[in-house]
């Protein structure tokens, strides 16, 4: 409600209509509206994303999932060799807020781990896509991706669960 009328009296001040922005739902949260989301990933609905190259595919979390995990300070990996199913657990993520576990998207067998998270797992939080990835995996069945979101779906369902 406070950020609503700080928006409408800095239009006023500035002299800008805000009659055409009344289709903008109150209920939509400006902070998460800055979450990145990358055309070309895959994502689960648990917030973890596949970028699947080849015979590999990397897997991480989202930005929207690192956001509301606040500052990553921990993270659970398994070793490589290690099988995973899909939508099962295979590692957790400690932050100043919570622990969370980390769902595989997809299932296979893990090729290689970021063993960078040890050491800087702050890396989950500003580079999410890039450098805090966190398991490769050889897919077992590549046609479970077929079952994961895009990323216009994946904006969509982050914008309909923080309506909630």
């Amino acid at each position: 409600m406070a950020l609503r009328m700080w928006a409408s009296s800095t239009a006023n001040a500035l002299r800008v209509s805000t009659a055409s922005r009344t289709n903008i739902s109150p209920a939509y949260s400006l902070s998460r509206c800055f979450s990145t989301v990358l055309e070309g990933l895959k994502y689960a609905s648990s917030h973890e994303w596949v970028k699947h190259e080849g015979s590999v595919a990397t897997v991480g979390i989202t930005d929207h999932a690192q956001d509301h995990l606040g500052e990553v300070v921990f993270v659970d990996l398994p070793e490589t060799g290690t099988s995973v199913s899909a939508a099962s657990s295979f590692g957790a993520v400690e932050s100043v807020k919570a622990t969370s576990d980390i769902n595989c998207p997809i299932s296979g067998e893990i090729v290689e781990v970021n063993t960078k998270l040890t050491e800087t797992p702050g890396l989950v939080n500003s580079s999410p896509y890039e450098d805090g990835w966190m398991i490769k995996v050889k897919p077992s069945s590549p046609s479970e991706l077929e079952s994961l979101m895009g990323a216009k779906e994946y904006r969509k369902f982050c914008e309909e669960e923080e309506s909630h």
